[in-house]
């Protein structure tokens, strides 16, 4: 059985988004970038995934794109990072083909830019491929909180439906934010074109082979003041 080989396999953050609703305390700079205990939040998805052994990371950027830019050029050291900027809004999945040129391995990693999901990202990686799936998602334990999209699997892992930001009433798994994609998956998303992965993409391919990996880790995300401060203390140390 094929596996991921982390230092030959890319991971696209996707940091595009304007982050309204958090602008009250993060006015200058992209949502990714507010510092969580003095460090960039984007750094700390970096790192994370570079504990697992991950090093070629592409920032797909937007707004603001300049302050990721600016922070990123010349940090590689032993991780090669690489910029993909969208100069008008494409959504997520489009942010994904604008960095389609980039991409260099044949299953690649997507990761948003605003939430952590501590997740086992080898155990994710053995999940995948193991189920031969055009594409692999994992899911988190279901939040009263229609911010975060439904996510229902068969017995067998499949997702059977994906509902973005559709209330679940507490039950059942909820999008983390974290996916696995077979490069086939590029030529499902149409070029210079907005198109997102929640709404459009992932409920559109799921009759191609779309596998859920069930977690019991928590979402920690920074979309609202109340859950920047969160984050800023359950991610303390880091």
């Amino acid at each position: 059985m094929a596996v991921i080989e982390p230092e030959n396999t890319d991971v696209l953050i996707l940091c595009g988004g304007r982050g309204t609703r958090l602008e009250t305390l993060v006015n200058d700079r992209p949502k990714p970038m507010a510092e969580i205990n003095g460090r960039p939040f984007l750094d700390l998805l970096i790192g994370y995934a570079g504990s697992y052994g991950y090093s070629r990371f592409i920032l797909c950027t937007g707004y603001k794109h300049d302050s990721i830019e600016e922070y990123y050029r010349g940090r590689n050291g032993s991780r090669k990072i690489l910029l993909s900027r969208e100069n008008e809004p494409s959504g997520t999945a489009g942010a994904i083909k604008i960095a389609e040129r980039l991409i260099e391995s044949g299953t690649f990693l997507v990761m948003n830019g605003d939430s952590f999901c501590k997740l086992n990202l080898k155990e994710f990686c053995g999940f995948h491929f193991g189920n031969s799936g055009l594409a692999s998602i994992a899911l988190a334990p279901a939040r009263k909180d229609p911010d975060y999209g439904v996510v229902k699997t068969a017995a067998d892992n499949r997702v059977v439906d994906f509902s973005e930001k559709a209330e679940s009433g507490g039950d059942g798994f909820i999008n983390a934010g974290v996916y696995l994609f077979d490069r086939g998956i590029l030529d499902r998303i149409p070029a210079d074109k907005q198109m997102s992965l929640e709404y459009e993409l992932m409920p559109g391919i799921i009759e191609q082979g779309v596998y859920g990996f069930a977690t019991d880790c928590e979402v920690i995300d920074i979309g609202t003041p109340e859950r920047f401060r969160l984050a800023a203390k359950i991610l303390a140390g880091m």
